[in-house]
């Protein structure tokens, strides 16, 4: 948007050029155009005599840059009374201050000041005098300027940005919380100046840094309440501003949990840190939202959705060591089995199992009538047991470990069918088979005495048992825990071990797990095996590669080319590594190709480094036939969209 053309005040635009001009010319301080400030002061003079309201309005409404001290938005509710029982010297005195100030005569109550002055009985003269002294046209100067900018080429909304920025960094220095305060007990309602800077983005920003910065200011939490009220909630990001009031916390809620929902799994990743990191501000945000994610999830349509964001949110804040089990056992069904909640809420916030809180969930859900099976799928508590039956080096009571692995196999495989709050079936059919798998794969896992070639002879058993979702998982940590030991490469002999050999069996059988093993693989590829030489290092890394690409294979295409581009992009990765990646994944594609897999996987072909060095003379160059087949793809999407939409 260009600049105003006039400032305010009425000045001529020959008067401030050559004002301005003289400061070019190294004048080295603010320009005083006195004679045009008397102009100006003298013109408000006769606005009052004439009393011609309308027209002090229309220029209190024109827009400028700036328009004014921040310092003196308090003077803009001025009380239009007369001012009956005050001393007429008082008043006077009162009123010369203000005009003694800088630019005061751009300030918009200025009319306001000028009306109690005279009738006060004040001199004209006066009012002339110290408007025209103190006037040094600092929004003038700044509409000149911003003028000169653009008529060099500078493009208007440039300019605008760059004076909307310095008068928002002054803004949030000299930002005084009391006389912001100051603004409602003096005018006693909303200023109409806020209502139009909240309509403005860059404002609202603006009012969410000084409300993070203040918290306490009440004029800044109204403000955030307006912009919450006008529909803006979804740009409310800072978790202090958003749980300041209720009310906008659960504005800035529904729409964050909307926007989740809305998004998918990608969408859960991106969202879900800044969520959760609102939600877990103070105990009554986390109360309130996950009573409301509780109700929620309680629906057909959305509901175990709602669940998983409502469970991830609680694993947020076990990770940042809050204890909110007891908030998680209240909104269950955990209230109406005093034992059952006595015991998991000891070991959850002991965070470890024991033996006799165990017994007791043990005797519960092996009995004729056992609890809900809801009450034990709390995701903080499985944890515990992933901890307990494949940690390497976990010691577990061999009395109760029977007791650990039923209680285990109970929560995954068991299903419930509930109408109106009522269970009308259990069906177990599956809890005999898991315990036994959980059983073997526990005894084969934490058994410190077998060896990896041990293990080679015990594949086809672990393939069985991965076939259970709960024993993959198991097996998912068991393995993360046993390769991060700083010397489990260095001991290794075979060119691909047998843990990472379980991790392509996961990929294969587990579609749910492909982020877990992608963020483990992608854990191995970046650490420093300072211990391995140069040339293991490459041969670990090209094998963990195959691991990816056989995930890759198996549906999980875009976050591992993802990961891959990025790796270029950063510099930070051996190109051999990359052109080794991109040779095995041209082996294993066919067309067609979605076109968000062309967007990211061809960049990465098409780079010098890459594409030089894989193309051949011979009959098959997989580079050449992967771009004339994307080609082909576009012209037939081209085609298409002309003959079918266009």
């Amino acid at each position: 948007m260009e600049p105003e053309a006039l400032p305010r005040c009425g000045l001529r635009r020959g008067a401030v050029t050559r004002a301005c001009g003289g400061l070019a010319r190294g004048g080295g301080s603010a320009p005083r155009p006195a004679p045009c400030a008397c102009a100006c002061a003298a013109a408000l003079l006769r606005r009052r005599e004439r009393q011609l309201p309308a027209a002090a309005a229309a220029a209190m409404e024109e827009q400028d840059y700036l328009s004014g001290s921040a310092a003196e938005w308090g003077d803009e509710g001025q009380d239009d009374e007369d001012g009956e029982g005050e001393d007429d010297a008082e008043v006077q005195q009162e009123c010369l201050s203000k005009f003694s100030t800088r630019d005061y005569i751009m300030e918009p109550s200025i009319f306001n000041t000028l009306k109690r002055y005279f009738q006060a009985g004040g001199s004209p003269e006066n009012v002339i005098q110290l408007l025209s002294e103190n006037y040094t046209a600092v929004a003038q100067t700044v509409n000149l300027l911003a003028e000169w900018l653009i008529q060099t080429g500078v493009e208007p909304v440039q300019v605008q940005e760059t004076v909307e920025n310095h008068l928002k960094s002054l803004l949030i220095k000299h930002f005084d919380p009391r006389k912001a305060d100051s603004i409602f007990t003096e005018e006693g309602e909303t200023p109409a100046w806020l209502e139009q800077m909240i309509a403005h983005t860059t404002w609202r920003d603006l009012f969410y840094k000084l409300a993070e910065a203040h918290p306490d200011c009440l004029m800044l939490n109204f403000t955030v309440k307006l912009i919450s009220d006008a529909g803006y909630q979804g740009e409310i990001t800072s978790v202090s501003t958003a749980c300041q009031q209720l009310e906008v916390f659960s504005r800035v809620l529904r729409t964050s949990l909307a926007t989740i929902l809305d998004g998918g799994e990608d969408n859960l990743e991106k969202n879900l840190p800044e969520f959760a990191k609102m939600v877990c501000h103070g105990e009554h945000t986390y109360l309130f939202a996950q009573a409301m994610m509780s109700i929620l999830a309680q629906e057909e349509q959305g509901g175990s959705a709602v669940r998983r964001i409502a469970q991830e949110v609680q694993r947020y804040a076990h990770e940042k060591g809050h204890d909110a089990s007891q908030i998680t056992l209240a909104l269950g069904t955990a209230a109406s089995y005093p034992r059952a909640c006595q015991a998991l809420g000891a070991m959850l916030s002991k965070g470890a199992l024991n033996p006799a809180d165990i017994t007791v969930l043990f005797k519960m859900f092996t009995s004729m009538d056992p609890p809900p099976v809801e009450l034990i799928r709390v995701p903080a508590f499985l944890d515990l047991f992933m901890q307990s039956l494949f940690k390497p080096g976990a010691k577990i009571n061999q009395d109760h470990k029977h007791k650990y692995i039923h209680i285990l196999a109970y929560a995954a495989s068991v299903v419930e069918t509930w109408k109106k709050n009522k269970r009308v079936s259990i069906n177990k059919d599956e809890l005999k088979s898991t315990s036994k798998a959980i059983e073997t794969v526990h005894n084969l896992c934490c058994n410190e005495n077998k060896g990896a070639s041990e293990l080679v002879a015990e594949l086809s058993t672990l393939y069985q048992c991965i076939r259970f979702p709960v024993v993959a998982m198991g097996v998912l940590k068991w393995v993360d825990w046993t390769v991060s030991e700083p010397r489990y490469f260095q001991l290794q002999t075979d060119h691909t071990p047998v843990h990472l050999a379980l991790l392509d069996e996961i990929s294969t059988c587990h579609q749910l797990l492909h982020p877990q093993v992608l963020q483990l693989l992608v854990k191995l590829f970046e650490t420093e095996h300072s211990q391995l030489d140069v040339m293991e290092q490459l041969e670990l890394k090209k094998t963990l590669l195959d691991r990816m690409v056989h995930l890759l294979s198996r549906g999980y295409v875009l976050p591992v080319v993802s990961y891959i581009r990025k790796c270029l992009e950063k510099l930070d990765t051996d190109i051999s590594l990359i052109r080794y990646f991109v040779t095995e994944v041209l082996d294993v594609i066919a067309p067609p190709y979605t076109s968000d897999f062309v967007q990211l996987f061809l960049p990465i072909l098409e780079n010098d480094s890459i594409a030089g060095t894989i193309k051949t003379e011979g009959e098959h160059d997989p580079v050449t036939e992967f771009i004339g087949k994307k080609c082909l793809f576009f012209s037939y999407l081209f085609l298409y969209i002309h003959v079918n939409i266009l």
